[in-house]
């Protein structure tokens, strides 16, 4: 049995009673257990993705057991999931031990999966006056947990922050899981490497450290942890996507497709893989092997998918690159009836039409998103960079200095890198110094995204300026 990562899963004790169950599913007579065990068996199967075994096991628990808890538990998230209110309301009645802590966190739960929070909270906050003083750990670790599980980091921590905390693995991870969710990367990072120098060998702080550190832009970093928890499992299809991606950042096309690939062989492709794949491809102006991929991932992906978007986006730059205008448009056009960016996509139909040598409907497109943004410096922005990616540099040049003294103010950030790269290739040297400054004090990630090309692949953005300055003096 493959080793999932989670310490309990891999314990003995567990993989034994799993034996015994799969084995007694084979024989034809299915084993008399315990309504816990077989719960926690559908856990299990639905950890590593079985859901058609874990919907067996939790149905042949309800037909033993129909007021046990932990199967109904696991009923009612299910539902859940899917918004069924009314079938995880039957499964919570169900249980018959309304004393039981698991009923209660269902029941916050149900309110929880309503959108009514803060009443979720009243009620968790009441029950837990109820709760003896050697419990509260347990209890609060439970709810924080389950504010977790539904994106609500800050409920999360303020929960966590309800007890002195204490020093096991199980709190550490949660908090680091928790300090992800609320953006605060680098604490996440310090626990997760606390927790590694415990347990070196934890795929799972592993991948959670390789995620910190890509989300700190530290891909290279990233790489590395990536890399500790595939030589763990060689298999294990997380650490192999967090490779694929990091690669990816950096611009080593080549390498992310080869993980990609991997990521397919080990799990079922995805629409992340396959557009990420694709998008490698399209970087190396290998477009018409990207097209195939990308409609593939355009059949698995179903139409509430967050990655959609982003799909019709690389198609359409594909089409483009091929010349094959009128389906790039049309892939634009499909995104109408689905949740995006919409002026962000008009800006992008805008700039295929430039680059199609469709110059006047390119204006026109323009026009009518920077109108549909209320003059939205971001969007005029983008506006410009479709100018320089274009090769129209001078206007682009041209049109950032307009933008920078009469659209934005002194704080902000954004564009400084590439109006930095509009003199670089203009060969405006004093100028280029003077925004590649401004760009690495103000927004050092994009000074990294824009203008790494020119400087050595490991230097940190903040030492740009006096290489260059040192470049450009000889």
């Amino acid at each position: 049995m493959k080793k999932t990562g989670d310490d309990y899963f891999d314990s003995e004790e567990f993989r034994n009673t799993l034996n015994n169950y799969e084995e007694s599913v084979k024989s034809g007579h299915p084993l008399y257990m315990d309504a816990d065990d077989l719960a926690d068996i559908a856990d299990y199967y639905h950890f590593t993705g079985k859901d058609t075994e874990a919907d067996e096991v939790i149905d042949y628990a309800l037909s033993l057991y129909p007021n046990a808890t932990l199967p109904n538990v696991f009923k009612a998230r299910e539902a859940l999931t899917i918004g069924d209110i009314d079938t995880a309301q039957e499964c919570i009645e169900q249980i018959e031990c309304k004393d039981d802590p698991e009923y209660h966190y269902m029941q916050a739960e149900l309110l929880i999966a309503q959108d009514h929070v803060e009443e979720a909270d009243t009620y968790l906050r009441e029950y837990f006056k109820t709760i003896s003083p050697e419990e509260y750990q347990d209890f609060v670790m439970d709810v924080a947990n389950i504010y977790f599980d539904y994106g609500l980091n800050d409920k999360a921590y303020e929960w966590m922050m309800r007890t002195k905390g204490d020093d096991s693995n199980d709190f550490k991870e949660l908090m680091a899981r928790t300090l992800f969710g609320l953006g605060k990367y680098k604490d996440s990072e310090r626990i997760f490497n606390e927790l590694l120098d415990k347990n070196p060998y934890s795929k799972r702080y592993w991948n959670a450290l390789a995620n910190t550190q890509y989300m700190n832009d530290d891909f290279s970093g990233a790489i590395t942890s990536s890399e500790y928890a595939i030589a763990i499992d060689p298999d294990d299809s997380e650490g192999v996507i967090n490779k694929a991606n990091a690669l990816y950042r950096l611009g080593n096309y080549e390498e992310a497709i080869r993980y990609y690939d991997r990521y397919g062989e080990i799990s079922t492709p995805d629409e992340f893989s396959l557009l990420h794949k694709g998008s490698c491809l399209v970087n190396l102006n290998r477009q018409e092997e990207a097209l195939p991929v990308l409609q593939q991932a355009m059949e698995i992906c179903l139409r509430n998918s967050q990655f959609l978007p982003q799909i019709y986006q690389e198609l359409a730059f594909c089409y483009s690159s091929l010349q094959r205008l009128d389906e790039a448009i049309e892939c634009i056009n499909e995104t109408r009836d689905i949740e995006c960016d919409h002026i962000d996509m008009l800006v992008l139909k805008g700039h295929i039409l430039l680059e199609n040598g469709q110059n006047k409907r390119a204006e026109e497109v323009f026009k009518n998103a920077i109108t549909r943004s209320c003059n939205d410096p971001v969007v005029i922005m983008r506006i410009i960079v479709s100018l320089y990616d274009n090769k129209y540099v001078k206007a682009a040049y041209e049109m950032f200095k307009k933008f920078f003294s009469l659209v934005v103010n002194e704080e902000y950030d954004q564009g400084y890198s590439y109006m930095a790269l509009c003199c670089w290739d203009l060969g405006y040297d004093e100028e280029f110094l003077m925004y590649l400054r401004i760009a690495i004090e103000r927004n050092p990630r994009e000074a990294r995204m824009v203008l790494g090309h020119l400087f050595p692949e490991d230097m940190a953005a903040k030492e740009y300026y006096h290489y260059m300055y040192q470049k450009l003096r000889k």
